[in-house]
């Protein structure tokens, strides 16, 4: 619905309703968000705007209208020419979080078609395109139309967001970022949201997680935001489920980028981690599910198993692969993938057993080896990174090594190690066990 200047609310009105703890109606929010996108309303307005949310939150059908409103700021996806029900999945960000790069292709080959759209990291959290772009050749920069048919095509893709998508919610988050609004639930939820929603999908899977290197630290707020994007998704006519999921040590050993695809296509040959094999699995299983591939849940993991089995989701990510200009044999030989000349044991200093692993630490050791980013600007070099050997409840004795450290120089490596053993907690008795999927909304 479009507004002219002279039918929209004042701003000021706006500011000073949510102010007083007043609900906004859906065409204030887009008369807002409108006028933002269009630069007739100032930055300082949504700027105090989005102070008076901060502190004042939102309805589940006023922030179902915010997402609405920033979906429709741009360009939405057309998907109704692809057959099926096509099902996206979105993951929160986290340490060694690779599973789009096996659940994808896993779920496509059991016949779901799934659309992604992935990010960059940023911080310490991984970048799902950043991971991908290890593979010589690979483009994940693919024009609307190629990124459509490809997924009618093959079932499956994963490309960057297009410039002209939610561009609402690259103007709010830059002002979230400097006006301490970042870690509101209803502007995260409305952020996240938004994106899928425009991203044309049928159906949603969303991967929240909890822990220290999660951006929700704890489970009351993951289970929180998982309740409000699941909320927006049934307001929006989207099938929508949430795992609240566990991020207090890195998922599976590989950190960083080509590291983490030889981890990623050893889970597509049934060899992976098992905490990685077992979150793709419950995923994936969602997945099907809602794209009607399975009416039970028990079911759809035994499509999935099977798919491993027989090697067709590697298959599936080969051929996805091939079609973004990658180097499919890149998958089955990864010797072909990008390796850092020094790699460097990381030993322990105690004996004991491993308490815990500060995922955010190991995060920005693998940041400071080049991994990720610190700045959107930085460049990422995909050969370096780390492998967690000793996971959470290891029984490890002096000496014994705990991780490896894949650097461009001895002088770099030595530095993450030091960092990496900061990030361990060794004590005398076993920890008590922490569930990897710690509930489901939906």
């Amino acid at each position: 619905m479009a507004f002219r200047v002279e039918d929209r609310v004042r701003p000021y009105d706006l500011i000073r309703k949510k102010r007083d703890g007043g609900e906004l109606t859906a065409e204030e929010i887009t008369s807002l968000v409108d006028g933002f996108v269009r630069g007739e309303v100032a930055d300082y307005q949504v700027s105090a705007w989005l102070m008076a949310v901060y502190f004042r939150g939102m309805t589940h059908r006023e922030t179902a209208d915010l997402t609405m409103a920033m979906a429709r700021s741009g360009r939405m996806l057309d998907l109704r020419g692809i057959p099926g029900v096509k099902v996206d999945k979105h993951s929160s960000g986290g340490v060694g979080d690779k599973t789009s790069l096996v659940v994808v292709p896993l779920v496509a080959s059991c016949g779901v078609p799934v659309p992604k759209m992935s990010g960059r990291g940023l911080g310490h959290t991984g970048g799902t395109l950043d991971k991908l772009e290890s593979i010589p050749g690979l483009r994940t920069a693919v024009e609307v139309e190629a990124f459509v048919e490809q997924v009618r095509r093959l079932g499956c893709a994963i490309v960057g967001q297009t410039a002209d998508l939610v561009p609402a919610d690259k103007k709010l988050y830059a002002l979230r970022d400097v006006t301490a609004t970042v870690d509101s639930i209803p502007l995260i939820a409305s952020s996240i949201m938004s994106k899928k929603i425009a991203g044309g999908a049928d159906a949603i899977v969303l991967d929240v997680k909890a822990g220290s290197g999660a951006f929700m630290k704890d489970l009351h707020s993951a289970r929180t935001l998982a309740q409000v994007m699941v909320a927006i998704g049934s307001q929006l006519g989207r099938r929508t489920v949430a795992l609240v999921t566990d991020m207090d040590q890195p998922l599976g050993h590989a950190v960083g980028n080509a590291v983490e695809v030889r981890e990623a296509v050893a889970t597509l040959r049934g060899e992976g981690p098992g905490d990685l094999t077992e979150l793709c699995l419950s995923l994936g299983a969602e997945m099907l599910r809602l794209g009607g591939r399975a009416r039970e849940l028990d079911e759809a993991r035994q499509l999935l198993v099977d798919r491993l089995r027989d090697g067709a989701g590697l298959r599936k990510l080969q051929e996805m692969v091939s079609a973004q200009g990658g180097d499919p044999a890149a998958v089955e030989d990864l010797d072909r993938l990008p390796s850092a000349p020094v790699v460097l044991e990381v030993c322990s200093q105690q004996e004991g057993y491993v308490q815990g692993i500060d995922a955010e630490a190991v995060g920005r050791v693998a940041v400071i080896l080049g991994a990720g980013r610190a700045r959107k600007e930085d460049r990422v070099d995909p050969a370096v990174g780390l492998t967690v050997l000793a996971k959470r409840g290891a029984r490890v004795a002096r000496g014994d090594v705990v991780a490896l450290v894949h650097a461009r120089t001895l002088d770099d490596a030595q530095r993450a190690a030091s960092g990496l053993l900061e990030a361990y907690r060794v004590g005398p008795v076993p920890p008590e066990p922490r569930p990897l999927v710690h509930g489901r909304v939906g």
